[in-house]
C-alpha cells in the first residue's frame, strides 16, 4: 500500500510539473532575448509601426539600452499580420513551428497578431544591447520581406 501511494504521488508530481523551458508549444518563456516587458506607465517614447502586405513602416529603429518603447502597432493591410520581437535565430525557429500551425496564438508580451484595421500596443524595455528583429511569422510573410530591425546601443 505504501509503495502504491509513493508511486501515485510521484506520478501526480510529474504530471503537475510543467517547466517553462518546455513550454514552447504554449509560448511560455522564462526570459526574452530582446529585453523584458516594460511598465506601461513609464514608456520613454512611442514608436508607431504600420503593418501591411510584406512590410513594416518603419522597417528599422534605434533605441538606447534601458529605454522603454511603447509600440503602437496598426495593421493597415488586407491580411492578418504579426509583430514578434526576438533574435533572428529565435524567429526562424518559431517560423518553422508556424509552418506546421499557421493559426497559432501568441500570448507573449513581445508578440501580437492583428486582423486588418486593428491595432495593439506593446511596451518593451530593451535591457540588452544588440540587434534584434520584429517579424511576421505567418507562413510566407517573413519569407517575402516582412522583417524589421531594432538596434539597441
Amino acid at each position: 500500500m505504501k509503495k502504491i501511494m509513493t508511486v501515485s504521488l510521484a506520478l501526480i508530481a510529474v504530471s503537475a510539473w510543467t517547466p517553462l523551458a518546455f513550454g514552447h508549444d504554449k509560448h511560455a518563456h522564462e526570459a526574452y532575448s530582446a529585453g523584458e516587458p516594460g511598465d506601461p506607465r513609464k514608456p520613454s517614447r512611442t514608436v508607431e509601426i504600420d503593418m501591411s502586405e510584406m512590410k513594416y513602416a518603419p522597417a528599422s529603429i534605434e533605441v538606447k539600452r534601458g529605454e522603454q518603447i511603447r509600440f503602437v502597432l496598426r495593421n493597415v493591410g488586407q491580411d492578418d499580420h504579426e509583430f514578434l520581437l526576438a533574435t533572428t535565430e529565435e524567429n526562424l525557429k518559431h517560423a518553422e513551428d508556424m509552418q506546421k500551425h499557421p493559426h497559432m496564438d501568441h500570448e507573449e508580451p513581445n508578440a501580437v497578431r492583428l486582423t486588418p484595421k486593428k491595432s495593439a500596443e506593446i511596451v518593451w524595455k530593451f535591457s540588452k544591447s544588440g540587434t534584434f528583429e520584429y517579424s511576421c511569422l505567418i507562413p510566407g510573410h517573413r519569407e517575402n520581406g516582412m522583417i524589421g530591425q531594432v538596434t539597441v546601443k
